[in-house]
């Protein structure tokens, strides 16, 4: 079954961009307008992160994010069969934050958000940096499509490792000099183990891993923006966040994370993924103990 399905998509990969583009604002009209899909969840989302904006201007960031969001997907297929070099093409690239912790004989860790098309963007970091490129990556469930994401993500020498099984994975690779890839804005799955801080003005959990561990082996943390310059374009550059997280304090560096994540998300609002169900999990009094936003500008809940 996996064949025929790579086969089939394939096939349609070869398409060039501007036919795809027109199957994907066809894919755009029917998920938007027809099929409605999870659209109570961006809305949602858009409310809680926008309450100053009106509804119409709500509405406008939801369609320009659908419009992304069928982009997206007909972008990764088209990974299937671009080439290298088309695709760098594509994709505008500042690496000097990654070339001088490299010069510094030192690993890197890289963090990003659901941002389009991250994707395309993690193809073009191999290439471009002299480190050996680790992704941290989410099984998915349906056998086909993990087997087909894993050949999309590796095409371009990614090297990936499930998230479950991070410290085996990265056995092989503790003598060398690595950048490890995270999107770091997942919703943990335990949010009583989770740091917790305003993001968009809500109170938020966030994953403790990349921080754990950038500390703990006292490894340079950069954070990778994507922004889409046009249709079928983007640009990347790497913002260094800490190059001693180990001497920050405890909190320091994912408040780092989510205030930069958030002044791109305002920048850009439709290039974020609204259909996530970020906010699943609502504060509580209980998580008092794992607040680390800024107490001293008053806001905390």
């Amino acid at each position: 079954m996996y064949y025929i399905a790579f086969v089939l998509l394939y096939l349609v990969s070869l398409l060039p961009l501007r036919v795809l583009y027109i199957i994907s604002d066809l894919i755009y009209g029917l998920l938007y307008h027809v099929i409605g899909y999870r659209k109570k969840v961006v809305f949602s989302n858009l409310a809680l992160a926008f309450p100053e904006k009106t509804a119409a201007e709500r509405k406008s960031i939801a369609k320009k994010f659908y419009r992304n969001f069928t982009d997206n997907w007909i972008e990764v297929i088209k990974m299937i069969s671009i080439s290298e070099k088309a695709i760098l093409k594509r994709i505008s690239t500042d690496f000097a934050a990654f070339d001088a912790i490299y010069k510094q004989d030192r690993s890197c860790q890289m963090l990003m958000g659901h941002l389009f098309n991250w994707e395309w963007c993690n193809a073009g970091v191999p290439t471009g940096v002299d480190f050996k490129t680790l992704v941290a990556y989410s099984p998915i469930s349906s056998k086909i499509l993990d087997r087909l994401f894993l050949y999309i993500r590796q095409r371009f020498g990614c090297i990936l490792m499930p998230h479950n099984d991070m410290r085996r994975s990265m056995m092989p690779h503790r003598h060398s000099q690595y950048l490890l890839a995270l999107v770091a804005d997942q919703n943990p799955p335990f949010p009583e183990k989770s740091y917790w801080l305003n993001f968009m003005g809500v109170p938020t959990s966030f994953l403790k891993g990349p921080e754990k561990g950038a500390r703990m082996g006292n490894v340079p943390v950069v954070f990778l923006p994507v922004i889409k310059v046009r249709r079928g374009y983007y640009k990347i550059k790497g913002v260094l966040l800490d190059n001693d997280p180990r001497s920050s304090k405890e909190g320091e560096l994912t408040r780092k994370y989510v205030t930069a994540l958030e002044e791109v998300i305002r920048e850009y609002p439709e290039l974020y993924l609204w259909s996530h169900k970020r906010w699943k999990h609502a504060w509580k009094e209980e998580y008092r103990g794992l607040w680390i936003g800024n107490q001293a500008t008053g806001s905390e809940p």
